[in-house]
């Protein structure tokens, strides 16, 4: 009895001192600490996607004619052998008149299906809604490479926020050496030729389970 006495007050002393060190017993602001925390944080979200969610993707005459996101890539990723295409005839409705138009279907080759992973994600619709995606068509993977810097702390909402700097490595898609991919996918390129040089920022918090990133 006299022993778990003793075992309790040393813990509430260990509690007071953790009160009045000035947060000594929360991680600190630190490259270490994170370092950490970005390791995690790009294991889990560092892949490099195209927000190519749903497949086949179907593109229409008309965005040809004003070239579309997908007009533009679909045919590079066609050429690169990533994907193949199809003509469908859709059947659509003027007025009382049916009017049959050719749409180009891509689907997934076996070789581009090793591209396409399952991760959550979300994107917000034209009308504002939030749409998840179960699955997207990725190319690359980030990893830290080392952190730069980071602002000062400020507590923003009862919890103490900061943003930090940090370089990264690519292991990016073979093909995405192709010119033609590197000129209908520029941001993807941007991305790939600034490893190790480029600074990215993620916003960091303060949480039980030390600095995470808040996204």
């Amino acid at each position: 009895m006299i022993m778990k006495k003793y075992i309790s007050l040393n813990n509430i002393c260990f509690y007071l001192l953790c009160l009045f060190a000035l947060g000594a017993c929360t991680p600190s602001a630190s490259r270490e600490n994170f370092t950490k925390g970005m390791n995690s944080y790009l294991a889990k979200s560092g892949n490099l996607c195209l927000a190519k969610y749903d497949w086949p993707i179907d593109v229409p005459p008309e965005e040809f004619e004003i070239g579309s996101r997908n007009a533009v890539q679909m045919p590079v990723l066609q050429k690169l052998g990533l994907v193949s295409v199809s003509d469908i005839s859709v059947k659509a409705m003027a007025g009382k008149k049916a009017i049959v138009t050719t749409i180009k279907r891509y689907q997934l080759t076996d070789n581009g299906k090793k591209f396409y992973l399952l991760r959550d994600s979300s994107s917000i619709a034209p009308n504002g809604n939030k749409i998840l995606h179960r699955g997207d068509f990725c190319v690359a993977k980030l990893s830290l490479d080392k952190i730069v810097a980071w602002d000062k702390p400020a507590v923003v909402n009862g919890r103490e926020e900061t943003t930090v700097s940090y370089t990264y490595t690519v292991d990016a898609a073979p093909w995405l050496q192709d010119a033609d991919a590197k000129r209908v996918f520029p941001m993807v390129d941007s991305v790939v030729q600034g490893a190790r040089v480029a600074q990215l920022k993620e916003r960091f918090v303060l949480s039980k389970d030390g600095w995470v990133a808040k996204d």
